[in-house]
């Protein structure tokens, strides 16, 4: 069963995973935008814990059985996860059991899951479904503190910048959803 590694996350180390997740984790997605793209912009959705010491980003990747580390020159690691199926086999998966308890981390977590679901769907790859997940993007983080390198106008100047856009489709679709490519980058020298 695909959820095994689920169950054997002993409820302690789950809840204190969890709590410390809702103090010092982030949900995220940011853009990347790029003329080779597509719809010239991607969606890259990131969980990160950040703390000086890397003893509890150790259990995160212990349990999760998935993420990076990366280290700041200030001092400060952090736990990054940014491949999507890991996204959405793991992260989503362990928050779900091990839920948060305050308000800000629910509601972030819960638009970054309905971002999840678009993207796990295909709908970054049409204009609709990226559209979507940038104005649930808005929403996310709310507050000071929050930086961005593209916000929502950035992404609407684009479109009025270049209206063909609106009618693109995308020339490869990744494997699982009947295609065989897993990114909406035009391979390097082919049309």
């Amino acid at each position: 069963m695909e959820a095994q590694w689920l169950e054997r996350i002993p409820p302690r180390i789950g809840d204190y995973l969890a709590g410390f997740a809702d103090g010092e984790g982030s949900f995220n997605v940011s853009l990347v935008k790029r003329d080779d793209y597509v719809l010239g912009w991607r969606p890259v959705m990131t969980f990160n814990v950040s703390q000086r010491d890397k003893t509890v980003l150790a259990l995160f990747k212990r349990y999760l059985e998935c993420g990076r580390f990366q280290y700041r020159e200030d001092g400060v690691w952090y736990f990054v996860v940014q491949n999507p199926r890991s996204i959405q086999e793991r992260v989503i998966p362990f928050f779900k059991r091990f839920p948060f308890f305050s308000a800000t981390k629910k509601t972030n977590f819960s638009i970054f899951r309905q971002i999840g679901k678009i993207m796990a769907n295909g709908g970054h790859y049409n204009q609709e479904g990226l559209g979507r997940i940038i104005e649930l993007r808005e929403k996310l983080n709310i507050g000071k503190g929050r930086k961005r390198k593209y916000e929502i106008a950035h992404y609407q100047q684009s479109l009025a910048e270049n209206p063909q856009r609106l009618y693109a489709r995308a020339k490869y679709r990744p494997k699982h959803l009947g295609g065989a490519r897993h990114d909406i980058v035009r391979p390097h020298g082919r049309p």
